[in-house]
């Protein structure tokens, strides 16, 4: 369903797309999350840096490749800045090697931002990492279940409690779907 029609008379001037990636390396079992961000003007504008920009030109292109195991600990990250504003941008590419030993989970953003915010990184690749973690957890739990089908299951191993349950409307502890679909989750709250 589209958004309500807009009010008339509006002018197009900036387009961000960020699109999100996850691929299961069957080589090595491990995951690639990949991220880009692009940014584009829709006027011409003089930057000091690179001279007069033409409308549809980049402003922003950047890349980040994450490279997590089954739990979700960061093994490798390669940042890559192809369109950038200012000459210096792409330096802080290999601080982003800052994030290897971190787990994506509770805290993430937070610990990104320490290890690789403000001077040492770029906001732009920084915001990557949040909808990275996102794509990942939507990724991996799915399709190890799929990877790991035919694999016995240990009867002593507790089971983990779903990354959505408690996050939003129809997983909190108390909605329908948790009752349908983990109902060892369910709580009346």
């Amino acid at each position: 369903m589209p958004l309500s029609e807009p009010k008339p008379g509006r002018k197009p001037l900036h387009t961000r797309t960020i699109r999100m990636d996850a691929f299961y390396r069957e080589a090595d079992g491990l995951w690639d999350i990949e991220g880009r961000v692009t940014d584009v003007k829709n006027y011409a504008y003089a930057s000091h840096v690179r001279g007069d920009v033409e409308a549809g030109d980049r402003v922003h292109d950047m890349l980040v490749r994450m490279t997590l195991d089954d739990h979700f600990t960061v093994v490798d990250v390669e940042v890559r800045m192809d369109v950038f504003p200012f000459s210096i941008c792409n330096e802080v590419e290999p601080n982003f090697k800052d994030l290897i030993g971190l787990r994506v989970g509770s805290g993430w953003m937070k610990n990104v931002r320490e290890r690789v915010g403000g001077k040492h990184g770029c906001t732009h690749v920084v915001e990557l990492f949040g909808p990275m973690a996102t794509v990942a957890f939507q990724s991996i739990p799915s399709y190890s279940r799929i990877r790991d089908a035919d694999k016995p299951k240990d009867p002593d191993k507790p089971k983990r409690k779903p990354f959505a349950i408690g996050g939003c409307h129809s997983w909190a502890y108390d909605s329908p779907v948790t009752k349908e679909l983990a109902p060892e989750w369910y709580r009346e709250e």
